[in-house]
Order: structure tokens, then C-alpha cells, then sequence
């Protein structure tokens, strides 16, 4: 018996290798974008989220800034990234939907409905350039 992981073994490490390079790399992206907007002066806000089934939105605790116009993700000000859906929760329509910060991704949207995706160092140029006016 070998002791060498099967092709499917190493074609999934090498896959979750390349992610977390790639979640490295958006890391120090949504960092410098902190500090950029900490230094234009781009007020951070409480983000919201929706329920998975977008029927219901949720105030957070979280305070950052959009980084899509539809508001679907941000980036806080701790500079962690977040995917704003949540389960459907009473506790949460009262108290306010925690989030969990996610590995963040090079293209946000990305595998999603055509033309809904876009590189995150355009999102972020875009985001930056509307400053406060973000809408």
C-alpha cells in the first residue's frame, strides 16, 4: 500500500492551496482599502443583512462599508469580509443578526448570475471613488 495521497486527494489540496493564497491576497486588499477610506474620510455604517430567502433584512453589529452596490457584501472596519445573508431568525429580527466574518474572495460574485460578479480591486476602486455617496 503507498503512502501517496490518491490524484483526487492532491488536485483538492492544491485546490484549497490556491484559495487561501487567494483569500491572502483579497486580505491585504480589504486591509489597505480600511485604511484608505479611514484617510478620505468615507464614514463607516452599521451594515444590514438579509435572510437567506431575502424576504427579511436584519440590522448587525457590525459597522463597515459595502463594497457592491446591491449589499450583499462588505468589508468591516476590523477589515474582515462579510457575506451579509443569515438564516431567517426572530432573535435576530430583535436583537440584531450576528455575522461571521468569511475568507475573502479575489472576484466577488463570482459563479453567481451573469454579470453579477466583478474583480475586488474594482469594487474597491469603485468604492472608493464614490466616497460618501455610496448609494
Amino acid at each position: 500500500m503507498s503512502d501517496e495521497p490518491s490524484p483526487h486527494l492532491r488536485r483538492a489540496q492544491a485546490l484549497e492551496r490556491q484559495q487561501a493564497a487567494e483569500s491572502r491576497q483579497a486580505a491585504a486588499l480589504l486591509a489597505d482599502f480600511v485604511e484608505q477610506a479611514r484617510a478620505l474620510g468615507i464614514e463607516p455604517e452599521r451594515l444590514n443583512a438579509r435572510s437567506y430567502d431575502g424576504r427579511s433584512r436584519y440590522r448587525t453589529h457590525t459597522q463597515g462599508w459595502y463594497l457592491k452596490r446591491d449589499r450583499t457584501v462588505a468589508v468591516g472596519t476590523d477589515g474582515n469580509f462579510y457575506i451579509l445573508a443569515v438564516p431567517p431568525s426572530l432573535t435576530s429580527m430583535l436583537r440584531g443578526a450576528p455575522l461571521t466574518p468569511s475568507p475573502p474572495p479575489l472576484e466577488l460574485g463570482k459563479g453567481g448570475r451573469d454579470g453579477q460578479s466583478i474583480p475586488l480591486p474594482e469594487a474597491i476602486e469603485k468604492r472608493l471613488a464614490a466616497a460618501n455617496d455610496w448609494v
